[in-house]
Parts: C-alpha cells; sequence; structure tokens
C-alpha cells in the first residue's frame, strides 16, 4: 500500500485547482460604460423586450444578438471581467479559483459525490474561468440535436472571430501530440476547430500573449442603444400571470442589487416577448424550481408554491469525469493550457498541461514521490517542473439530479452526478488511462520523466494526494477500476436539468408556460465535443438568430 502524507484541507483544494487550468479573462473592452452598470442604479422598474437572466457563456452571445433589433436587459449576478489581474491572465488562475468570498468570479461547490466544481459568477460566465480549449461539437451531436447545420455553422463563425485563437504549440504539448500518435491515437488531423477522431490541435480561447478572451467579449457585436446590462444583479422571482388562452405566462422578473434593494423588470406588451434563463446548469433548474417549476413534492417541502408539476427539473444532471496523472519532470516545460487532443475510438478524450502546479508546493510534492518510488533527492530540490497528463469520459452515460439546497438563490442547489454509475463510463474510463500509460511510456514524453518514475509510481502519487472528498481503496493501487472511482476529479462540463424534450421544447421553450425558455447547457442530454464551451456560446448567437426571424419574419 502506498503511503500517506498529510495534506491540509486548503493544500488539498489547491491541488486541486491546480489540475486543471482555469483562469479568467481578458478582452478588448466592449462600450460597457454605455450599457453596463451596477444593479444598484438601476430604477425601480423599466420594459424591455426580453429579459435575460444570466451573462454567461450562452447569455453574452444571446443578448448580443437579440438587441439587434429588440430592447434586451442582461441580468449578471457577477461583475465585469476586466481590470482584475487574476482573472486578466493566464498567470492569475490560482488566486482566481482559491478566492472563496462571496463576490468572486469562481463559485465553489462540491457535490455529493465528493468532487470539488466550480462555476462562473462573473459576465462570460464559465467562459471567463475554463480551460481555454475551443472546438466544436461533431456533426453527428448537431444532427441528434435537430439544428440547422448552415446555420450552426454561421453561428460558430460568429464566435470564432471574436474570441479564438490558434495555439503556439511548444515542447511539451508537442510532446504529448508526438505521444498520442505513438500510442496510437491517428490520425494527426493538424490544427482545427472539427471534432474529428484522431490527434489534433485546437483553437483557445487565450490570445497569443497569454489573455482570456471569453463569452462577455461578444457583447461588442450589441447595439449598445438597444442592451442593458445590470451587474451584481440576482434575480429571486419570476413574475407570472395568465395568457388569452389562460395559460400561465410569464411578465417580467424581480432582482436584488448588491446592497439588498429590489428591482422590478417587466416586459413590453406583445406576444414575442419573452424572459430567457441562461443561468447554466445549475441555475437554470434552480431557478425554474425556486419559482414553482419543478418536482411538486420537492417544491413543497421547501414551501414554494406549484405553478407546474414538473418532475423532469433538475432531472438528467450529469458531470464528464475526469482522471490524471502527474508527472515530475527534471526537464523545463513552458506553461501550457489544453492545446493537443486525442479523441480515441475508446471513448475518450486525451488532454494535457504542464506548470500549472504551484512552484512552492512542487519539491514537497516530488520528495513524497521520490519516497514512494524508493529514491531519493537533495532537500534543496529546485526547478522541478509539473505536468499532466489526463483523460475525459465522453457522453457520459451516468446521470444525476439536482434538488433545492434553500430558497436562497445565493446559495448552490444540492448536485448528485453519479459519476460511473453506468458501468459504461467505468470501461471507457479504463481504456483511456491505459492510452494515458501508453502516451506516458512513449519515447517523446518519456524524456520529460525521471528515469526512475514508473507508470504504478505516479499511479501512487496520485492516490496520496487528496484531489477529491472521496475514500481511498487500497484495492485503487492495482485495480484501474477502483483508481477512476477513487481519484474522479470534474472538467467543469457538467450539464442537465433543463433538458429538450423533457423541460423545455425543440425551440427551448418551457413545456406548459408561455413567455419563458431555458438556452444554455442545462438542455444537453451529453457534453458536446472534447469542450463544450464552442458549442454553448453558438448555441446563444443560433437561438438568437432563430427568435429574431419569428419576430420579424423574412
Amino acid at each position: 500500500m502506498a503511503s500517506v502524507i498529510r495534506w491540509s484541507p486548503l493544500l488539498a483544494l489547491s491541488l486541486w485547482i491546480f489540475f486543471f487550468i482555469i483562469i479568467a479573462c481578458y478582452a478588448e473592452k466592449a462600450p460597457y460604460a454605455s450599457f453596463a452598470r451596477d444593479a444598484t442604479s438601476a430604477p425601480p422598474s423599466e420594459y424591455f423586450d426580453y429579459i435575460i437572466v444570466g451573462g454567461g457563456t450562452a447569455g453574452c452571445a444571446l443578448a448580443a444578438t437579440l438587441s439587434a433589433s429588440s430592447k434586451v436587459l442582461l441580468l449578471e449576478r457577477g461583475g465585469l471581467p476586466y481590470g482584475d489581474p487574476n482573472l486578466a491572465h493566464v498567470t492569475g488562475f490560482r488566486k482566481t479559483l482559491a478566492d472563496t468570498s462571496p463576490t468572486s468570479a469562481s463559485q465553489l461547490f462540491v457535490s455529493t459525490d465528493g468532487v470539488f466544481n466550480h462555476r462562473g459568477r462573473v459576465l462570460g460566465g464559465s467562459s471567463a474561468i475554463n480551460a481555454g480549449f475551443y472546438t466544436r461539437a461533431s456533426n453527428q451531436y448537431v444532427v441528434e440535436a435537430g439544428w440547422d447545420s448552415r446555420l450552426v455553422n454561421e453561428s460558430y463563425g460568429w464566435v470564432e472571430t471574436k474570441v479564438v485563437f490558434r495555439p503556439r504549440v511548444l515542447e511539451w504539448q508537442s510532446a504529448v501530440r508526438d505521444g498520442l500518435l505513438e500510442a496510437g491515437v491517428s490520425p494527426l488531423r493538424g490544427t482545427t476547430y472539427e471534432h474529428l477522431h484522431g490527434t489534433k490541435t485546437g483553437g483557445s480561447t487565450f490570445d497569443e500573449n497569454g489573455y482570456r478572451h471569453t463569452a462577455a467579449d461578444l457583447l461588442e457585436y450589441a447595439d449598445p442603444t438597444k442592451i442593458t446590462v445590470h451587474l451584481y444583479a440576482t434575480v429571486y422571482k419570476i413574475l407570472f400571470g395568465s395568457s388569452p388562452e389562460r395559460r400561465t405566462k410569464s411578465y417580467g422578473v424581480l432582482f436584488r442589487d448588491s446592497k439588498g434593494n429590489r428591482h422590478v423588470a417587466y416586459l413590453n406588451s406583445g406576444p414575442t416577448n419573452e424572459v430567457i434563463l441562461s443561468a447554466g446548469a445549475l441555475g437554470s433548474p434552480q431557478l425554474l424550481m425556486l419559482n414553482g417549476i419543478g418536482p411538486a413534492r420537492q417544491l413543497r417541502a421547501h414551501g414554494i408554491t406549484v405553478i407546474l408539476d414538473q418532475p423532469m427539473v433538475g432531472q438528467g444532471m450529469s458531470d464528464n469525469p475526469m482522471n490524471a496523472v502527474i508527472i515530475p519532470s527534471h526537464r523545463p516545460v513552458e506553461v501550457s493550457l489544453i492545446q493537443v487532443v486525442g479523441i480515441t475510438n475508446a471513448g475518450s478524450y486525451i488532454e494535457a498541461a504542464s506548470r500549472v502546479l504551484e512552484q512552492a508546493l512542487t519539491p514537497a510534492l516530488v520528495q513524497h514521490f521520490a519516497r514512494l518510488a524508493n529514491q531519493t533527492f537533495p532537500e534543496a530540490t529546485r526547478n522541478i517542473q509539473d505536468v499532466i497528463i489526463l483523460e475525459k469520459v465522453m457522453g457520459p452515460f451516468s446521470r444525476g439530479y439536482l434538488e433545492l439546497e434553500s430558497n436562497d438563490p445565493n446559495d448552490n442547489p444540492r448536485v448528485t452526478f453519479n459519476y460511473f454509475q453506468d458501468p459504461r463510463d467505468l470501461q471507457r474510463c479504463v481504456q483511456g488511462m491505459e492510452i494515458v500509460k501508453r502516451v506516458i511510456e512513449s519515447r517523446p514524453v518519456s524524456a520529460f520523466r525521471y528515469p526512475f518514475s514508473t507508470f504504478q509510481s505516479l499511479i501512487n502519487l496520485m492516490l496520496a494526494i487528496p484531489n477529491n472528498l472521496r475514500r481511498r481503496h487500497v484495492s485503487a493501487s492495482h485495480s484501474m477500476e477502483q483508481f477512476c472511482v477513487d481519484t474522479v476529479m470534474t472538467i467543469w462540463h457538467y450539464h442537465g436539468g433543463c433538458q429538450v424534450d423533457r423541460v423545455v421544447d425543440r425551440d427551448y421553450r418551457v413545456i406548459g408556460v408561455d413567455g419563458l425558455r431555458v438556452i444554455d447547457g442545462s438542455t444537453f442530454y451529453t457534453s458536446p465535443g472534447t469542450n463544450p464551451q464552442a458549442t454553448v456560446m453558438m448555441l446563444g448567437r443560433y437561438m438568437g438568430q432563430k427568435i429574431l426571424r419569428e419576430r420579424i419574419p423574412q
């Protein structure tokens, strides 16, 4: 059995944060001074054609598009992503994620599965705190979603013009690319945004200088005379009345500013005006439940008046499992984010990063690694680099659920993802980790390892690091199935809760309610591509175009 090292809770969380690269955003500023302001300056009441709740990955694209010919209000519970140096550049990611203050851009939550996770709380949403990798959904995904492929491609292009860049692939990422090919993940696809089996380099929302670009940048497309953005605005009530057909119909929202003052935003009269939830896979089902749309029994238990008994709200929650291997390296390496990906035939994606651990922690980590490998390092070891290879299970098949924790929209809901509940996900993880092993043992990647560092010693090192709150089993050292279960992490691609044909129809209208839509990742059954942010931004643009066509027929 591997020896155990003691870690403080803060160190455990910090180490988990470093497993993956989540940094915040920088961009050429949209003319925010003309249309974005702190919600404390909002009038007591105002009127709009569209009220969008959530200025995140989908919401910014949607708001910018709708403003072309409609009066739009975008309500964001966080602030602007610009001006904070920790949000501005790749080097500030650790402090961003370690910030647990009430207004942090990255809101920590822990699922009942015992896995650390985050959700965006800033204009731009989770596109401001993710790994920056950009890739489109597969053609099959588009077909199964029932989307218009021509409009999909136009919408992707609209996003890419503003926020996507070709990354510079340096030494470590090049070694991983070549290692993937040696491991059989072929063919080599070059640099492409398309979802193609084999090994490829994707796009990045980090520019050549390491600055982050997010969905907030898409507001540069907005008509500043037709859009209003209220920051630090927390929506707590959706207003409902009755349509002439005696159906429940939304007509506005109530929100509070950072000082607790109440404001109301109404929809202008007209059959096409709507409230649209784009609050994300946690926020959108939570808001529906808090406003009486959800499982009646659960709502009554929280003292919530039932508007519509809809048992599928909060169901179908999924998070793609991710397992990783840290490799202490004696070679200098670049700071790299996710750039190269192996899209395997085993139902998993292989990715890599480098120098994402805090330098001050690395010598202690390597000393422990040396003890596990029965080796000795000088106590004054310096300049130890870290490189990471990870695998993500596609899909996934496993499903969980979301429940209310309280009646406060500022609180995280309680979410269970049921990682590996479906044995097909576990099989994919095992097969993916077998590919990771071949990549680590490949000639290009072996050049970065210490000579004594076997794959087994690296597995034992991972088991010694408390990257989650789950129990470690002795068998995990020699059972890859147990290793997957014990060391599972998130890759922040969780989705579901308001799925199409269950909670919303194919036009993303909430079934059984008029004047209310949900447009974000909560509507997905599976995560698109190797990173969903491209498709979530695309969806905001895509549905904005479709809604405008309904409003103003050609």
